[in-house]
């Protein structure tokens, strides 16, 4: 899955080698998203200083307890069949003929067939795809079908294909607005210093004495602000630059404070690290609306205001690639992210999926192949040419060599963020 870390569905004729995946030559709305990216959160002119969805530990993702991590995986599982569910219904409703609606890709676990359509759930949980009988000998149906998906009016297919952009975006306000309803929203204050959440057995952060709910309020005799993204940063900078070199932090424990000199370990990579995780040193409380009215003012603030830093930080990540690439994570760290949310706040997967849902609609309206932008380009360059369609080879390789490129991507994220899961680097 990616999000900057993003997903994507496309309407096509499927490439050659791909149908020959499936033993059958059809047109899908694939959407396989291996890469998110989880922005960091910033001040914006809808809401002020927004709560980070990205925490920061020097051990590197704490996958949680298995409990935090299913529900993880069902919010991502969620977001997946909302998307896919868009394409369907916008192409049954307009008559459509659909063949597929699958969740997942590569060998089926479970399937059943109902109204000419097979529903699957698959091996790997990256994506989904809707499946239409477009190039399918063997289908029964004429290859001039005007319900045939490719046959249909310019104007059909752009509904079906940004379909799917659409129910994301629905499903990201109405999460927005049950949270507002059933939960409230968070407004958090902020205190100087970082928060030691959680802190591993056998760690330096452990042996030299860090203690879970410590906070640090300086590390080597400089303060930490109470503003809690950069003050993470510092502590997180200072750890990683002195592998086996004394580290002073002053820490505030209950009333008490005092200082610890910590040393922490080398890690693999030369860098150092303590074995605790970090946040923001911040306290919640929850406000909820007291008419409609205002409900529908906070919905839309969160909503605005979500948006904006999604639509912010793609931004940046495309001007300052070099420095923002390492922001780019596949579906393991996605999970990993989840869980941590979940085990920390299960208020906060109202908002992680929130963003995830306006994260994965962004990032496929981007006009890329093996995106859905991608095919809404391809079906505008059609209508600039008066309804005259690209050569069959030229889309073909267009939609071959994204698909590749999310392929290979989707492989090095899961790769890589599966190296830096607590349990797989303390193995190194």
């Amino acid at each position: 899955m990616l999000l900057n870390i993003s997903s994507s569905p496309i309407s096509h004729r499927i490439p050659r080698f791909l149908s020959k995946l499936n033993n059958q030559s059809k047109t899908h709305l694939p959407k396989s998203h291996l890469s998110f990216t989880f922005f960091r959160n910033k001040r914006n002119p809808y809401d002020g200083e927004r709560i980070s969805y990205k925490p920061r530990a020097l051990a590197g993702f704490d996958i949680g307890s298995f409990e935090s991590v299913l529900e993880a995986s069902a919010v991502l599982t969620a977001i997946i069949v909302v998307h896919e569910t868009g394409h369907f219904l916008a192409a049954s409703l307009q008559g459509i003929h659909v063949s597929k609606f699958a969740i997942g890709f590569g060998p089926i676990l479970a399937k059943f067939n109902s109204k000419n359509v097979e529903y699957s759930l698959r091996a790997f949980p990256l994506g989904g795809f809707v499946g239409f009988p477009d190039n399918d000998p063997n289908s029964g149906i004429p290859l001039d079908d005007k319900n045939l998906l490719k046959n249909r009016p310019i104007w059909d297919r752009v509904v079906v294909v940004s379909a799917g952009i659409v129910a994301n975006v629905i499903f990201a306000y109405a999460i927005i607005f049950a949270q507002v309803v059933f939960v409230g929203l968070p407004v958090q204050e902020a205190f100087p210093g970082v928060l030691v959440p959680d802190v591993k057995s056998s760690s330096a952060g452990s042996r030299d004495g860090l203690l879970p709910g410590d906070v640090i309020l300086a590390v080597d005799g400089s303060e930490l602000s109470s503003y809690g993204s950069d003050s993470v940063s510092k502590v997180v900078d200072v750890v990683k630059s002195n592998p086996n070199h004394s580290v002073l932090l002053r820490v505030q424990r209950g009333k008490e404070g005092f200082d610890i000199m910590i040393t922490p370990d080398k890690s693999f990579d030369g860098t150092g690290r303590i074995g605790v995780q970090l946040s923001p040193n911040v306290r919640f409380s929850k406000v909820k609306p007291k008419n409609v009215t205002e409900t529908f003012s906070f919905v839309g603030r969160e909503f605005f205001g979500l948006s904006y830093n999604v639509l912010d930080s793609l931004k940046k990540t495309f001007l300052n690639f070099s420095q923002t690439a390492s922001q780019v994570a596949g579906p393991v760290a996605i999970i990993a992210v989840g869980a941590q949310v979940a085990k920390s706040n299960a208020d906060g997967l109202y908002q992680f999926a929130a963003l995830l849902n306006l994260n994965l609609a962004v990032i496929n309206l981007l006009p890329l192949p093996a995106l859905d932008g991608g095919t809404l380009a391809l079906i505008l360059l059609e209508a600039v040419r008066g309804g005259r369609k690209l050569p069959l080879e030229v889309e073909q390789g267009i939609m071959s060599s994204g698909i590749l490129l999310v392929i290979f991507l989707g492989l090095f994220l899961i790769v890589k963020d599966t190296l830096n899961l607590d349990f797989i680097r303390e193995m190194l």
